[in-house]
């Protein structure tokens, strides 16, 4: 495979998807020849600031390749830290960046999204050198005493579970269809009667832990997709303290903490390990994902991998909602499933939501047929080189995989396809990268079960 003059051989290629190119070996060809240092920083929330040291070429010959490297990178760290403000030590490459990030450019989508979550204007700075690293990791979670919720809110199902201390005695799954409803009053009504079904397995209601798809500053949900046909006027009066009210409105006065399901995913995963460093990927509506360090804090990064890129196949399928082609949403959720059912053989049916859709060839799947198959372990392909990516990206030890997609045979036969991808193209991680599927109960409910624990019970 070939892009910009860069050579990538690869040993395991996804059978329904031969042009997909890991952007992490793409990286890796092209810094084989660059020489050119220089460093990035991005910026976020209370001079917060994640940075990278690398290398261009800085010839015209490479131009084109080096823009295209950085920019993947920029964009990269913007979803995985979050971030308003890019400081680069290149001038040209500074100019030619503001233009891609510009109100015209095709990254514009990035630029609207961090000045919403960040409520600062977005800037990308030419400087003689960025400043230093500098995080803020912080615990939460683990609290299994008293009479606890935990609501989990996904795309196509909410669940929720009843906990007394530590132990679930209530769990349920509704399915509901937040990401086409416009009236956020139907989604307050849905967070508040999953908050009430839980209670009445209860004597009382001591803390409530919510997790749900979305960023979230101090438990406001600054963005979320769950509520993406919510007009702007409605969002921010409704929704940006839609958890809070819910919870207050129900219960009165208790503790509560709102993360996000990537990160309560990676808590579950470290809970159910009883070990740390461990990054969560919940694959379901969408690609949600969560990281939990080796001292077990969550960093207060983003770690919206959805948008992250992992294909530098141009031709890379496109996702609806920032406009941007070959980022993890379309590869590790039901729209991977979705996408590749057809070039498998598998008719789906019109009109059916996507729920529906992946159930069909779950379905299909546990009746063994060969066409399922061939979409889960092109799953798997994908899989088995992002994993390696990822790795570079957190040095994460455990991988805990979640969500819908991940249920049943197609699991199992994905992460069977990315063991073999990881043994026979990265065996340096051989011992150092551990994923795995919690049994299929915690697949299910683990999240909820674990946002329970996420809030200090008051004394």
């Amino acid at each position: 495979m070939n892009r910009f003059g860069i050579d990538v051989k690869l040993k395991n290629i996804p059978a329904l998807d031969p042009d997909f190119l890991p952007l992490m070996r793409f990286n890796h060809a092209f810094l084989k020849t660059a020489k050119k240092p220089v460093s990035i920083a991005v910026e976020r929330a209370d001079g917060q600031m994640s940075v990278r040291h690398t290398f261009v070429h800085g010839t015209p010959e490479m131009a084109q390749a080096d823009l295209y490297y950085v920019e993947r990178l920029i964009k990269t760290m913007l979803w995985m830290y979050g971030g308003f403000s890019v400081w680069i030590t290149d001038q040209d490459l500074c100019k030619q960046l503001n233009r891609l990030y510009g109100p015209d450019g095709p990254q514009w989508f990035d630029v609207e999204f961090m000045h919403d979550v960040f409520e600062a204007p977005f800037t990308i700075l030419y400087v003689d050198e960025v400043p230093e690293e500098k995080n803020s990791p912080k615990a939460i979670g683990g609290h299994l005493e008293g009479c606890r919720i935990g609501f989990d809110a996904g795309g196509s199902d909410r669940k929720v579970s009843a906990v007394i201390d530590g132990e679930t005695v209530f769990s349920e799954e509704v399915v509901w269809f937040p990401k086409t409803n416009a009236d956020p009053d139907y989604h307050y009504q849905g967070i508040t009667a999953a908050l009430k079904s839980a209670a009445a397995h209860m004597p009382r209601v001591d803390a409530v832990g919510v997790s749900s798809a979305g960023v979230f500053i101090n438990d406001r949900t600054m963005r979320a997709s769950l509520f993406l046909q919510v007009p702007p006027d409605l969002y921010d009066a409704k929704v940006k303290d839609i958890y809070i009210r819910a919870i207050r409105d129900t219960f009165g006065d208790v503790p509560y903490a709102v993360i996000n399901d990537g990160d309560v995913s990676a808590l579950a995963g470290a809970m159910s390990l009883e070990d740390n460093s461990v990054l969560g990927i919940a694959m379901g509506t969408s690609e949600a994902v969560g990281y939990v360090d080796e001292e077990g804090r969550i960093t207060g990064w983003l770690n919206e991998l959805a948008f992250v890129p992992v294909d530098a196949n141009p031709e890379a399928m496109r996702d609806e909602w920032s406009g941007d082609i070959g980022c993890g949403v379309k590869y590790f959720s039901q729209d991977s499933v979705i996408k590749l059912a057809p070039r498998a053989g598998i008719q789906l049916e019109e009109g059916a939501s996507p729920a529906e859709k992946l159930k069909a060839v779950q379905t299909l799947m546990a009746e063994d047929d060969p066409r399922a198959a061939q979409v889960y372990e092109s799953i798997g392909v994908y899989l088995g080189h992002t994993l390696a990516y990822y790795y570079e990206l957190y040095r994460c030890r455990h991988v805990l995989l979640l969500g819908r997609v991940m249920s049943g045979k197609g699991g199992d036969l994905i992460l069977e396809t990315a063991k073999k991808v990881l043994a026979e193209e990265y065996p340096e991680l051989e011992g150092k990268l551990l994923p795995a599927l919690p049994d299929e109960k915690f697949r299910r409910v683990g999240q909820s079960m674990a946002a329970a624990s996420l809030p200090e019970r008051r004394a």
